[in-house]
């Protein structure tokens, strides 16, 4: 189907003004002083600015553009997106701001300085980078995809889409290693108020251009295709996958380095309270996009490859200047999330595998620029990664949260389980990866989500072993113990010597 060529200028003319945008916002050198200014803002970003940051962070092209070809091709499954993203602002409004708490007090700016501080191991602290590391390459490369797919419906035979998607994420690139967390922060305020205004006219007019209302369209989709309406009771996607699903991306949600990042630039754990009771008003932006993919499934022709339902519907149902805004928020709703998965993944790696591993008397200044630098590498990973293995970029990204929620008893349970061991969180670690990777790969999850199987090996190791260190673990202390739990007035000498 061949693009429109207003459209794509439209598309490629906010992208750029917004690239500038984010170059602009790191004009002030600042920015740049140290890890915890580049990557974290120095922890000055109020309630406003989190709310934009988490929202641009979490509200992905992938979010928008999964939901909706899930929606086309599975039916209700897609609304698993919502109970889970409203449980982990539940879960967050109770350990965010304490963990927040902990990380502005001895200036942590990843999760991993926290375990490393916490357990004093940097073994777990480099286990946990790794991970994470690992676990968003395929996500930045969900990024690329999803830009890559709306220049390609825009601007089929008019540019070559992978030199445009190369040059764009090199801009960003750019404009990340220059304004840090600053360019995504102010860009993300552009980014999630298209998100706002032209998701909202989408849900509005396209049932009313293709069905005459959202009522006909409901009736429309009970006659002829009522099956997209159930949640089948059981198989893979059954009730069942939805409820671990649900529970376990919501674990997972805020043990992403780039969803810990966004959290960690507020300047007041107030601010993280209210994101967390505001954030899922989102959630009414995600149902109706939902509803979006049924209308694509109704409207289209057969045959349609799901992952372009939402842009192919919008190519026959607009002209080129709606087409373009669209699309254009779409291509930000790419742009902007990667350039803060790029800080939280480049963050990781210079503090927690080369300061912790490799050069552990590293400057400051070196240590900023490593961090800086590191941004030209994960993305240039992610570009390579996502060229040669496309068609499983979706498949890893999913197993990528059963990954990620593995690092969740070793964060959020700590904060509260004083004699909690290094030894048993980092054997319940390993053996919750390694059982993941084992329901993943042989595909027998038993119609559960692969890392709740997962998950509940790791506990079930943490409590089993901890009991043979817990003896070892009392009356230790360390300055990171003493903020969570108050002093504990004995070891501390012991503990330092032990570390």
């Amino acid at each position: 189907m061949q693009g429109n060529f207003t459209s794509l200028m439209i598309t490629i003319a906010v992208i750029v003004g917004v690239v500038l945008i984010g170059f602009l916002a790191g004009r002030d050198k600042s920015v740049r002083n140290s890890v915890e200014d580049w990557s974290v803002g120095g922890r000055k970003f109020g309630t406003l600015l989190v709310w934009f940051l988490v929202g641009a962070d979490l509200y992905t092209a992938y979010t928008f553009l999964g939901l909706t070809s899930t929606a086309y091709s599975a039916g209700s499954v897609a609304f698993f997106a919502i109970p889970y993203s409203t449980l982990a602002y539940v879960f967050g409004y109770f350990f965010l701001p304490k963990l927040w708490k902990v990380a502005k007090v001895h200036q942590f700016t990843t999760l991993a300085d926290y375990t490393r501080e916490r357990f004093g191991s940097t073994f777990l602290s480099a286990l946990i980078a790794i991970v994470g590391v690992l676990m968003l390459i395929p996500y930045i490369d969900l990024q690329l995809s999803g830009i890559q797919d709306t220049l390609q419906v825009a601007g089929t035979g008019f540019i070559n889409v992978k030199f445009v998607v190369i040059l764009s994420f090199l801009l960003v690139a750019l404009y990340t290693f220059f304004s840090g967390i600053k360019g995504p922060t102010y860009t993300a305020i552009i980014k999630d108020i298209l998100v706002w205004v032209i998701m909202l006219f989408m849900v509005v007019s396209l049932p009313m251009i293709h069905f005459g209302g959202w009522s006909p369209m409901i009736d429309t989709i009970q006659q002829k295709a009522p099956q997209l309406l159930t949640i089948p009771a059981a198989g893979s996607k059954g009730i069942p996958w939805f409820i671990t699903a649900s529970l376990i991306s919501a674990l997972a949600l805020f043990m992403w380095a780039h969803a810990a990042t966004g959290i960690f630039t507020s300047k007041s754990a107030d601010a993280i309270r209210k994101n967390a009771m505001f954030l899922p008003l989102y959630n009414i932006v995600l149902i109706l996009v939902v509803f979006l993919g049924f209308v694509a499934f109704l409207v289209l022709p057969e045959g349609i490859n799901p992952r372009f339902a939402l842009l192919n519907l919008i190519q026959v149902s607009y002209g080129g200047v709606t087409q373009g805004l669209a699309y254009s928020t779409i291509a930000l709703a790419s742009l902007i999330p990667c350039s803060i998965m790029a800080i939280g993944a480049s963050n990781l790696f210079a503090n927690n595998i080369y300061k912790d591993l490799i050069n552990r008397n590293v400057s400051p200044s070196k240590l900023t620029m490593v961090t800086r630098l590191m941004v030209f590498v994960v993305i240039g990973l992610a570009l390579i990664f996502g060229m040669v293995f496309p068609a499983a970029l979706v498949s890893l990204q999913l197993l990528g949260v059963s990954g990620m929620v593995q690092i969740f008893p070793a964060v959020v349970i700590s904060l509260y389980w004083r004699n909690q061991s290094k030894e048993a969180t980092i054997i319940g670690l390993l053996v919750g990866l390694l059982t993941t990777f084992i329901v993943y790969w042989t595909g027998q999850s038993y119609g559960l989500y692969e890392g709740f199987w997962g998950l509940a090996a790791n506990l079930l190791a943490m409590v089993i072993v901890n009991p043979f260190f817990a003896q070892k673990t009392k009356g230790m202390h360390n300055p990171v113990m003493e903020t969570l739990f108050g002093k504990a007035g004995s070891k501390q000498d012991e503990w330092k010597q032990g570390a």
